[in-house]
This record gives C-alpha cells, sequence and structure tokens, in this order.
C-alpha cells in the first residue's frame, strides 16, 4: 500500500463535525428551495444541476492527495443539496408520499452500505483511503442525505407535528444516539451511520422553519439569505474548529 492509500480523505469526528454537519444539512435544505422553488425550475431540473454539482464535488475530493477540509464540505454541501431536491422529486414528483419516499431511499441506503461492506469488508471512515472506498462513501452519504430529506418532510408535515417539534424529536434522538456512545458498546460504526441520517432530517426541518410561510409555522426568511448566513456560519465554524483527518484503520 502506498502513502497516498494509507491516507483517510474523511474528517475525524468530533463535536465540531456535527456542528458543521447540522449546518450543512440546513443549508442544504434552504439552498435546494432556493433554486427549485424560488428560482421555479422545479425538482427534476434543479437535482439534475446539484447532480452535476455533487459528482464535480467528490470528483475534486477524491483527487485530493490528502484530506482537504475545504473539498470535504464542499462536497457534503453538494450531496445535502442533491439530497433535498431528490428526496422532494421522489416524493412529491412520484407522488408515492413521504412514507413511500422514505420507504424507498431507505432501502437504497442499505443497498450502498451493504454493497460497499460485501465489496471491500468495513464501512468506517477510518477505511475510507482508496478511490473505492470514497466512492462507496460519497454514495452512501448521498443516499443518507436524500432519506434524511424524506424522514423530515414526513414527520413535520404528515405527521402534523411542525418544524420545532420535528426539530426537538430528531434532536432527541441524536441524544439517545449520544449516550448509546457514551454508556454501551453498541457499534461505533452503526451509531456514526444512524446519527449522520438523523443530522439531515434535523437540518431539514430547521431550514424549513426558517423559509417556510409564517402560517404554515416557518419564519418566512428569505432562502438567499438564510443560505448566505449558514455558509458564513460554517466557514466562521472552519476556522475556529480546524478539520483533522480520521485514523487510519488497521
Amino acid at each position: 500500500m502506498t502513502t497516498q492509500q494509507a491516507l483517510v480523505k474523511v474528517p475525524a469526528v468530533t463535536l465540531g463535525f456535527w456542528l458543521i454537519k447540522v449546518l450543512a444539512t440546513t443549508l442544504g435544505e434552504t439552498g435546494g428551495d432556493a433554486v427549485s422553488m424560488s428560482m421555479n425550475l422545479g425538482y427534476l431540473v434543479s437535482s439534475a444541476i446539484f447532480l452535476m454539482v455533487f459528482v464535480a464535488a467528490v470528483y475534486w475530493q477524491i483527487r485530493a492527495a490528502e484530506f482537504q477540509a475545504t473539498r470535504y464540505w464542499i462536497a457534503i454541501i453538494a450531496s445535502t443539496t442533491v439530497g433535498t431536491t431528490i428526496a422532494d422529486f421522489c416524493t412529491r414528483s412520484l407522488g408515492i408520499g413521504y412514507a413511500g419516499g422514505s420507504a424507498l431511499l431507505l432501502t437504497l441506503l442499505a443497498v450502498s452500505i451493504l454493497a460497499w461492506y460485501f465489496t471491500l469488508g468495513r464501512v468506517d471512515v477510518g477505511s475510507v483511503n482508496t478511490p473505492s472506498a470514497e466512492t462507496f462513501y460519497w454514495v452512501t452519504i448521498m443516499m443518507s442525505q436524500t432519506l434524511g430529506t424524506a424522514l423530515g418532510d414526513w414527520v413535520a408535515d404528515t405527521e402534523g407535528l411542525g418544524y420545532l417539534a420535528a426539530a426537538e424529536i430528531f434532536g432527541g434522538l441524536m441524544l439517545l444516539l449520544l449516550a448509546l456512545y457514551k454508556f454501551t458498546a453498541v457499534s461505533r460504526t452503526l451509531l456514526f451511520w444512524a446519527a449522520f441520517v438523523l443530522t439531515r432530517p434535523l437540518g431539514a426541518v430547521v431550514g424549513d422553519w426558517l423559509d417556510k410561510p409564517i402560517a404554515n409555522g416557518g419564519l418566512d426568511l428569505s432562502r438567499y439569505g438564510a443560505s448566505i448566513t449558514l455558509i458564513s456560519a460554517i466557514v466562521v465554524l472552519l476556522v475556529l474548529l480546524p478539520q483533522r483527518a480520521a485514523v487510519r484503520a488497521h
């Protein structure tokens, strides 16, 4: 194995990682809605645009010789925006609803993780040190972001709980995962992917709360203004909380 292959290309899982991840997923919601709704491009066209951006960002990330926080988080943000519009296309344009969309996307996420595991033997972040592992990682990331969007909409809209109540539910589930991490021996890889999925609906409902009409329980803020504010917050956190590469798996 060469030195380049041994380098892990994803960040260590820290508190800073999760804070930036939630902001990135919230940005994915406001940014995705800004293009598909505010610009009136629709979910299919917006999904095509964001998918091209996502593929380009992932290619740029994979081409890096080592972990670079800027490349990584640009790819994450690209995955959240394409996840937003693809989920909306599946649940709304295809007419299968949030429950049907969530079930479909959960199946695709499971297929992605299983294909990764049976091909390379492990799915933890410490093993993401080859182009093959990175490819599986980013496909799984996109699936998790898309599933998370559908889950957030399902809980907030279909179940009638509203955005803040839904945020409390997903935030509570994140705290439960933290307790499992601190006090049990549950697989750290399982907990990571569970938390990664749950941060997406948390960000989705917070994003909806920011930009949806007041009559629907939102603050009716500008999607463009909210997106710019979230980008600024992410940049500040990246400066204040420098990211480091995850430890290589042995």
